[in-house]
């Protein structure tokens, strides 16, 4: 275990930013990162994991442990599922690969997202009708405080819409160090409803999981801009949900509006189509812009630093708001 004093985080972060962390150690095994835990205290450190969900607006003042626990095993298998154990430091995208090689179905909608398992029961990520809920069995975490491991049931973590209790009540009080998920063997259940993966797949004629992840992986890279090429962190903002009154109102003003009803009361509006039609859709302010394909995505074109990212975000939201009478919410973590 190796102690890094003034590293830079840029490469550990999808936006690019250049932020400096005073002290950075990569925690391998459990061992270490009790062994960290129990001399420093919980205020003093930065957890971080695959740096995709996070906006960084300046300097970590604090000892960076970045997660980097390696391994996925299949601890059960029956006739028609398997559950699977994924470590918190493995990429998202790359364990997904992996369940489709051992023909398991489930997380094929939720191909190319960016990010380690470790951090996808926070956020509850989601694509394409698919949340990561919906094959979510239970998680190991470590409370930083007292070094106790817990396990998380599905009904423990609360999930929502991109929402769970480690970011409400249980806020940096745990490190995550693996997710389990319950996968199905044959029969998979195939979601092609949403987006335009029906469309990716008319010449096929009866579609596979692999065929699922193949489309969500060309639809993704033709709208969203690789992290290595341009700095992004995905989706910037939640897609707002409002009430079906208030939908009512802005369907007259705006009838082409698309949306999608989630209960008899509530529908949910794409942000990135609000952004769009606000007229932010390829904005630009030196290297801090909106993506010109998805205006759901704010990019850093090279040296735009945390702040103006931040900024940018800000006027986003300020136009929606007044074109709209929307708020948007951030999806990723402002830090």
């Amino acid at each position: 275990m190796k102690v890094i004093h003034n590293v830079s985080l840029k490469p550990y972060n999808t936006f690019g930013i250049d932020a400096r962390a005073s002290k950075f150690i990569k925690i391998k095994s459990i061992e270490d990162l009790k062994k960290i835990l129990r001399k420093t205290y919980a205020e003093e450190l930065f957890i971080l994991g695959g740096g995709s969900n996070m906006l960084l607006t300046g300097d970590i003042h604090k000892t960076v442990l970045q997660i980097d626990l390696k391994g996925k095993e299949v601890i059960e298998e029956k006739d028609d599922y398997a559950i699977v154990k994924a470590h918190a430091g493995e990429n998202w995208h790359e364990f997904v690969l992996w369940t489709l090689e051992q023909h398991f179905g489930g997380l094929e909608n939720l191909s190319l997202i960016p990010g380690n398992v470790g951090t996808s029961p926070i956020q509850n990520i989601g694509a394409y009708g698919v949340e990561l809920k919906d094959s979510f069995v239970s998680c190991e975490a470590i409370n930083i405080q007292t070094l106790e491991s817990r396990t998380f049931t599905l009904g423990d973590c609360e999930f929502g819409y991109r929402n769970s209790v480690f970011k409400n009540k249980l806020k940096a009080q745990y490190i995550i160090t693996s997710v389990n998920f319950k996968l199905s063997t044959k029969n998979h259940q195939l979601k092609m409803d949403y987006g335009a993966i029906r469309s990716e797949l008319q010449e096929i004629e009866n579609p596979t999981i692999k065929d699922i992840s193949n489309a969500v992986i060309r639809i993704r890279e033709s709208k969203l801009p690789n992290p290595s090429e341009i700095g992004n962190s995905g989706s910037f903002f939640k897609n707002p949900v409002i009430s079906s009154e208030a939908f009512k109102n802005l369907h007259r003003d705006f009838p082409e509006i698309p949306h999608y009803p989630i209960s008899d009361t509530e529908v949910k509006i794409p942000a990135g189509w609000l952004i769009d039609k606000a007229g932010l859709k390829g904005y630009r302010d030196g290297d801090a812009g909106v993506h010109k394909k998805q205006a759901l995505v704010l990019v850093n074109y090279g040296n735009a630093s945390g702040s103006d990212i931040l900024m940018l975000s800000i006027k986003v939201r300020e136009v929606v708001k007044e074109k709209f009478g929307i708020d948007l919410e951030p999806e990723v973590n402002i830090i």
